[in-house]
This record gives structure tokens, sequence and C-alpha cells, in this order.
């Protein structure tokens, strides 16, 4: 239960963070020894996700209810302005990362759910990072409410986060840095990416959960849950901050500490801790 707290520490603090939620789960679950079970710590860190996302839904719960209430386009809102249009471009994002994500699920769980994968993708992405700041990130701090999103716009975003399929690369970083080439502010594209997180991490973690349910032992469910709680509580605390910095400051230092971390990370390996 210790561990499964350490990790929904873990979890709440690089959600939404361009870092790599997933990549810090599988690489502090080996180093913690979290499971003799690959199989549920895997399924452990696709799951515990969903209480980050639920902070999402409590920070946010106006928009989404507004986007609830507002379902449908009237005489005084139009089709653009409606809730169905912004859940539909939701929707267009999903897609991409649906159709390669979904099939090839298990083969990504087995091939690329280690340390050095996460370390090398930690470190690419960190370089890209940087790059893509410095060419692509623009001066304007508009608002996801300020902001309207095409279908084109809502297809770039999906198409880059394909690229989070790869545990290390980040769904944030990629989001954001897709709206940056979509034409997305950095706090509108941060915004962007956590609304697009709920029928993602939803789908994932219910993909898991119907997979293993008959297979888990009773103390399996209380560490989902304890990993589940903090996590919920820790993002709670994050998301606000992230925004905050997003509007102020530029996001070279978490590229800065990617790189770092992956160079740790693969000294860890060659000392033989995973």
């Amino acid at each position: 239960m210790f561990k499964a707290a350490i990790l929904g520490i873990v979890e709440g603090l690089t959600e939404f963070l361009p870092v790599s939620s997933t990549g810090h789960l599988i690489i502090f679950s080996n180093l913690l020894r979290f499971s003799d079970n690959a199989e549920f710590a895997n399924m452990f860190t696709m799951v515990i996700q969903l209480g980050a996302i639920l902070a999402v839904l409590v920070l946010y719960w106006r928009k989404i209810w507004g986007s609830v209430v507002h379902l449908l386009p009237t005489k005084e809102r139009t089709f653009q302005q409606s809730g169905l249009y912004f859940w539909l471009m939701i929707l267009i994002s999903c897609i991409p990362a649906a159709v390669i994500g979904i099939p090839f699920d298990d083969l990504i769980e087995a091939k690329l759910f280690n340390p050095i994968v996460v370390a090398c993708a930690l470190f690419i992405g960190g370089l890209w990072m940087m790059y893509a700041e410095s060419k692509l990130r623009g001066s304007h701090t508009t608002s996801l409410d300020h902001t309207l999103i095409t279908p084109k716009m809502a297809i770039i975003v999906g198409l880059f986060q394909v690229l989070s399929i790869i545990p290390g690369m980040s769904r944030s970083a990629s989001t954001i840095i897709g709206g940056w080439v979509a034409g997305f502010s950095t706090v509108a594209g941060a915004e962007y990416s956590f609304f697009l997180a709920i029928p993602v991490m939803f789908g994932q973690a219910l993909l898991n959960l119907l997979g293993a349910r008959g297979n888990l032992l009773a103390s399996e469910w209380l560490a989902l849950g304890v990993g589940f709680l903090v996590a919920f509580l820790v993002a709670l605390a994050v998301i606000g901050s992230f925004i905050s910095y997003l509007q102020k400051k530029p996001m070279k230092v978490f590229a800065i500490y990617r790189i770092i971390f992956a160079f740790i990370v693969l000294g860890c390996g060659m000392l033989g801790l995973f």
C-alpha cells in the first residue's frame, strides 16, 4: 500500500506535465519492485491515471457542465459555440491514437513498457520540446474558452497524440506541441490536452480493468484504490499551478529535466537497479 501511494504521488505530479506520467510510473514501479506480476503492474499504471483525470473533472466542472447544458445550437448560439461541437472536436482528436493504440495495446505493453525505452523517449522528447518551443510557440496566451477549434486543428493534435503511445514521449508534451502546430496558444493547448485526456484515459483504464477484473487479488484492488485516491489529490494541486506557470514561463525547464532524468535512468540500468 505504501508503494501504491508513492506511485500515486508520482502519477498526480506528472500526468499533466510534459514529462510522461506513464514513463515515470514504469521507472518507479521497477525501482520500488512494486509487483512481481508484470501484467498487474502495467495495468496499475494505466488505471490510477483515472485519479488524475477525476481532478480535471472537478476543476473544470463548470466548462464540462456548461458544454452539457448548452449541448445543442440555438438561435443565440451557433453550432461552433455548442457543447456538441466541442466534444466532436475532442472525438476527432481521439481517433488517430485509438486506431493505432487499441489493436496494438498488448504488443506495446510487452515491448515498450521498460525503463530503457522510457529513458530514450524522455531524451529524444526533451530535445524535440526545446526545438519545437523555439520554432513554434507563439506569444499569445488565449485560453481555450476564447479559441475557435477547427476540425483541422483537432486532427493535427490527434496525430501528434499518437506519439504518446511510446511511454516516455508524454501525451501532454505531444498534444501541446501539436497544438502549437495547429495554432493553439500554449495555455489553450494545455487545457485542450486536459479535456482530451478524459476519453483517452477512461478508455485505456476500462480496457485494462475489463481484461484483468477476474484475476485481481483483494490486495491488488486495494492498491488500485490507494493509487487512484492519492493521484487524484496530488493532481488537484498540480493542474492550476501548471497553467499559471505556462502563462509566464517557457517549457524548456521540463525539457532539461527530461534529458537529465533520462541519463539518471540509464545510469540506474547500468548499475543493475532495474
